[in-house]
Order: C-alpha cells, then sequence, then structure tokens
C-alpha cells in the first residue's frame, strides 16, 4: 500500500507544480507575441500558457492563441540551422531561388509596404549593400505585399527610398516568409556561404549588433 501512495503522489508532482506556477501569475509581463512585434513594455496579462514546463504571457486571448498554434516559433532560434530553399519572384516576373546565390553571404529581409518598422530598416541594409556588396554579401528583400498591384507599390519604395539591392514579391503558393516561419516583420535572416542561418532578426531590429554581424561573417 505504501508503494500505491508513494506512485499516486509522485504522478502528481508535475501536476502540482503547473498548478503551483499558474497561482504566481504577474499581474504584468511581457507579452511573449508582442515582444516579437517591438513591444518593450509590460503589459496587463489576460491569458498564460505552459509549454515544456515553461509558463508564457499574453495581453489577450488572441496572442495566446496565436502562440499555442505555434509555441516553437515564440522560442529562441536555433543557429546555426539549414535554410529552407525557397523561390520568389522578381519585380519582372522570374522565379528566383535561393541557390541562386550559392556561396555567398545572404541577408534576407522579409518587409511590406505597409510597415513603417521594415521602411526604417531599408536605408540601413542599403549602407550594408554598398559597403559589402564587393566582399560578397548579398541583401535580398522580400515584399509579402498580397494584393494586386504589389508590384506598384513595391517600385514606389524602392525608386523613393534609393534602394538598389534586389528586391522580390512573395507571391508564390507556397511563399518564403511560410517556409521561414516569420511571424512578424521586419524579420531578417544572415545566412552564410555553407547555406546556414546564422544570426535572425524579428520586429524591432538591433542596427548595431546587426552590422556587426554581417561583418563578421561576410569577412570570414
Amino acid at each position: 500500500m505504501r508503494f500505491v501512495y508513494l506512485w499516486i503522489i509522485v504522478g502528481l508532482l508535475p501536476s502540482a507544480t503547473l498548478w503551483a506556477k499558474a497561482q504566481q501569475v504577474p499581474q504584468k509581463a511581457l507579452c511573449s507575441v508582442c515582444v516579437l512585434k517591438g513591444e518593450e513594455e509590460l503589459e496587463k496579462v489576460k491569458a498564460h500558457s505552459e509549454h515544456d514546463g515553461e509558463m508564457y504571457y499574453f495581453c489577450s486571448k488572441d496572442c495566446k492563441k496565436e502562440f499555442d498554434a505555434d509555441p516553437t516559433a515564440y522560442f529562441p532560434p536555433v543557429l546555426p540551422r539549414p535554410a529552407p530553399a525557397f523561390t520568389v519572384e522578381s519585380l519582372k516576373g522570374e522565379d528566383v531561388s535561393l541557390q541562386d546565390f550559392k556561396n555567398k553571404t545572404v541577408l534576407i529581409d522579409f518587409w511590406a509596404t505597409w510597415c513603417k518598422p521594415c521602411l526604417n530598416t531599408m536605408p540601413q541594409l542599403q549602407q550594408l549593400y554598398q559597403s559589402y556588396a564587393d566582399k560578397g554579401l548579398v541583401v535580398l528583400g522580400v515584399s509579402v505585399d498580397e494584393d494586386e498591384v504589389r508590384i506598384k507599390k513595391i517600385k514606389k519604395w524602392i525608386n523613393k527610398m534609393g534602394i538598389s539591392y534586389p528586391v522580390f514579391s512573395d507571391s508564390k503558393e507556397a511563399p518564403a516568409w511560410h517556409t521561414f516561419n516569420v511571424k512578424a516583420i521586419p524579420a531578417l535572416f544572415l545566412i552564410d556561404k555553407d547555406g546556414q542561418i546564422v544570426a535572425q532578426w524579428r520586429g524591432k531590429i538591433d542596427h548595431k549588433q546587426l552590422k556587426n554581424e554581417v561583418i563578421q561573417w561576410v569577412e570570414k
């Protein structure tokens, strides 16, 4: 009988631990979803989830639902890891794939014409491109705009901002942003000459860190 009681107690330990954590939910916390979109302020906790023994907090039930649908997308990235294959469309309607930039250091920027933080990031990327293109750096702008006049909008912004690095439309049946599991933009991925993702940034971009990482890998 003693062993039966022990088995019951051990079996209840995980549930008891989660129950204890649930009772310690803070009034305010960083929303695990909003933080990827650049939110830096603590928000009132309105929902929470447990995953692999860790608690995650959310500012709304919608954020919790988004997290629960794909929790791993909100975890710290595993680096390095193989870059997934993808195909995007040039502004002239031609197919372009990652394989076309083999043996290059590639910086992919997922952006949209309606995303102000994305537009603010582009001049920084243009500077990087101008400074290190001759050392093998390729910057690829991949627009996630979906409307019928997206090409016209994309051209308008790249002309207005003086962007000379190649820009594409992510309009294929299997979009690249799905392949890279992008949850917030701007989203940038740095791929080394061996095709490995070695750094990435989501939401609010630290431009100094971005530049330092790019220089490090370009000069390897």
